[in-house]
């Protein structure tokens, strides 16, 4: 019964002693498994705009907490929804940053982050437009909507930018 012939590779040539491995060096970005953080998550595009969005947010909610407002239900509705979205959004940055992603494969965590993206999406639209629309123009109310409306928008690109990179990688690997 043959199992067929097995290539073993060593660094030990027939002429003589082996040569040491070459010494690379690992930039911050690719990282190795060893490390316990991902530097160069902190300094790309898709780890700058989830600082970004989670600043919007955080604005939006202080300007409305700090505002008086006559309309509770309203007001209330977009103080959690910016705080549930700031809480999952910092969730995914701390699992990118230290990789658990890698750790716990049996969750999608592409389709799981685009979730997010998705329904947190359209309830902090809802409840920008509705904040817009009782802000009565009180200062703190308006500056909480536009930052609510900026917030959308910044998760609106990281959406569609989740959505391009899985299918241009769909697509390139057949």
């Amino acid at each position: 019964m043959s199992h067929g012939a097995r290539v073993i590779r060593t660094g030990v040539s027939s002429g003589g002693p082996a040569a040491p491995p070459p010494v690379t060096v690992a930039s911050s970005s690719a990282g190795s498994d060893a490390e316990l953080m991902d530097g160069g998550y902190f300094r790309s595009c898709a780890g700058m705009l989830k600082v970004a969005q989670m600043i919007s947010l955080l604005i939006g909610f202080i300007s409305v907490n700090n505002s008086s407002w006559t309309d509770y239900s309203a007001y209330s509705f977009f103080q959690i929804v910016t705080m549930c979205d700031l809480v999952m959004i910092l969730f995914f940055y701390i699992m990118h940053i230290f990789r658990v992603y890698r750790k716990l494969t049996c969750v999608s965590w592409p389709l799981a982050e685009f979730l997010h993206y998705l329904i947190g999406t359209i309830l902090l639209l809802i409840g920008s437009i509705v904040a817009a629309a009782k802000s009565y123009n009180i200062t703190g109310l308006v500056a909480g909507a536009t930052f609510g409306f900026l917030a959308t928008i910044l998760c609106v690109i990281s959406m569609w930018s989740s959505y391009k990179v899985s299918c241009i990688t769909q697509s390139t690997s057949k």
